[in-house]
């Protein structure tokens, strides 16, 4: 490659042509495409503009440049997309979204290329381009919304708890996001996410446990169980992370099974009274069901099994 020398002026009104081209897929033109000779030309400019003028300082306002690129796409078209949007239809906006911006940070990586190979490398306290592109949207989009993203999540999840259809591919793409956006620092977005889900999952189960014990029968109660059991896997299966289905499951039994055993009991005991020793043996296997025993694949549909060949000899 022959040495060449692009003034700096110069050289920024080229990358802005760069720059604006790529911000066409942010603004909702994902089909926007590069030449070979238009990625040539850009990431030339970058390259000439670095090595001529052998100035650190140059160098880092080319690499400024490419952040406030970033910055400036998300106040002008990333922010303004979702702000005024609620519910499913945030939810939607910020797939479609995330996806552009990745494919036009993608694009601005390569044009940049040469920051990231030579002088970034020589600067340790310095981010790569890669990270500086999920860095903006982190902390300027996503933990800006992110209660309301956690909120229009939750509110699919119990809708479809209700019986209502959702579209669960939308909902696992948003948990990807999730996962995909968590940064090396430790901080989890998913797992605080998780941690919400369980807690509005135990305060629903205590509710329902509460009112089926007023309303049903003990066998009809164990039956409800184990459909609740079987309908959170197959709920967790479509979109949740395969670690989460155990700690559902385990916050399901203990809430339906487990937290309420003596008043199982008590139950049984009203409903015939006269059985008590095998009433008995049936919810000494339900207050005995350990958590190892339910990190089975199959242990709680085996012991609901159990339980209910149980209450159906006693009745």
């Amino acid at each position: 490659m022959i040495q060449k020398f692009i003034p700096l002026d110069e050289g920024m009104i080229i990358m802005d042509e760069a720059i604006l081209k790529a911000k066409k897929i942010i603004e909702g033109y994902p089909e926007t495409k590069f030449s070979g000779e238009e990625y040539q030309r850009f990431y030339e400019c970058v390259y000439y503009m670095c090595t001529y003028h052998g100035s650190n300082e140059k160098t880092m306002q080319l690499y400024e440049k490419f952040r406030n690129s970033l910055e400036e796409s998300i106040f002008s078209t990333v922010l303004p997309n979702l702000i005024n949007k609620q519910g499913e239809n945030l939810l939607r906006e910020f797939v479609v979204i995330w996806s552009n911006y990745k494919l036009m940070a993608r694009w601005l990586c390569r044009f940049f290329e040469y920051l990231d190979r030579f002088f970034i490398p020589q600067h340790i306290e310095l981010e790569s381009l890669n990270d500086i592109s999920f860095s903006c949207f982190r902390e300027m989009v996503f933990k800006k919304l992110y209660c309301r993203f956690i909120e229009a999540a939750l509110t699919l999840i119990n809708q479809e708890r209700e019986g209502l259809h959702i579209d669960s591919v939308l909902l696992k793409n948003v948990l990807d996001i999730f996962v995909e956006i968590s940064d090396h620092r430790g901080v989890n977005y998913y797992q605080d996410f998780e941690q919400i889900l369980l807690t509005e999952i135990s305060g629903y189960y205590s509710r329902v446990a509460s009112e089926w014990l007023l309303h049903d029968s003990l066998a009809e109660y164990v039956r409800k169980v184990s459909w609740c059991l079987n309908r959170e896997k197959q709920r967790a299966h479509q979109y949740l992370h395969p670690e989460t289905e155990a700690k559902i499951l385990q916050a399901v039994r203990y809430h339906l099974l487990d937290q309420i055993a003596i008043k199982l009991m008590e139950k049984r005991q009203a409903e015939n009274s006269g059985l008590m020793t095998d009433y008995q043996e049936m919810l000494s296997k339900c207050a005995g069901m350990s958590l190892q025993e339910g990190s089975s694949p199959s242990s709680p549909e085996e012991w609901l099994s159990k339980l209910m060949a149980s209450s159906a000899h006693i009745c």
